[in-house]
């Protein structure tokens, strides 16, 4: 008899759990029963759940993503300015929750599954969008027309830093990466002067 109430918990489980393997290994390459051990459950339960590893995969990031969303309209809503709402998606980009050894891993696995995957290139074209356009927003009253230009390369920064935290095999460095991202958005406020 299946205990009422137990789905979403044992899915959020599995989605942590999904997470942190990947973290681990560094890559895709783990097993439903790797996930589910970790996460406490059978591997017939976690097959229940979401079917195989893809789909607990583009769960694990859509809650990454989630996640996100709600740090950076959170350090929005709390910012007052143009500059301050910049700084604010910056640092809500490498805080500790988003930007920690499994979390960095996952994104790096989910820029290589958007390749070949269409829901999860799908879900990674509306994190761009969304990012984009919230340093827009914040762009065009700073640097007017060339707000799409500093947009696109403040995205890239952010893509990038991960892409390399998780290719260097050492714990990532938010204050670094914040600190690096703020002197590149503050070389481009100033050329806009």
């Amino acid at each position: 008899m299946p205990k009422l109430g137990m789905e979403p918990i044992r899915k959020a489980a599995l989605v942590n759990a999904t997470i942190v393997e990947i973290g681990r290994t560094g890559s895709l390459d783990v097993t439903v029963g790797q996930i589910a051990k970790r996460a406490g459950m059978s591997t017939a339960l976690a097959h229940h759940y979401f079917g195989g590893k893809e789909a607990m995969f583009l769960a694990a990031m859509r809650h990454v993503l989630s996640l996100y969303g709600a740090e950076v309209r959170g350090a929005l809503a709390v910012s007052v300015g143009a500059e301050a709402r910049l700084h604010a998606i910056v640092r809500a980009s490498f805080s500790p929750a988003n930007f920690r050894r499994e979390v960095v891993g996952a994104w790096l696995n989910f820029y290589v599954l958007a390749q070949t995957v269409p829901e999860a290139r799908r879900l990674l074209a509306v994190y761009q969008r969304r990012l984009h356009s919230n340093l827009m927003a914040c762009l065009r009253p700073l640097v007017g027309l060339r707000a799409d230009e500093v947009a696109r390369g403040l995205g890239a920064l952010i893509d990038g830093v991960y892409v390399r935290e998780a290719l260097s095999g050492r714990a990532p460095d938010g204050k670094a990466s914040i600190a690096l991202l703020l002197d590149y958005l503050d070389a481009e406020l100033k050329r806009s002067c």
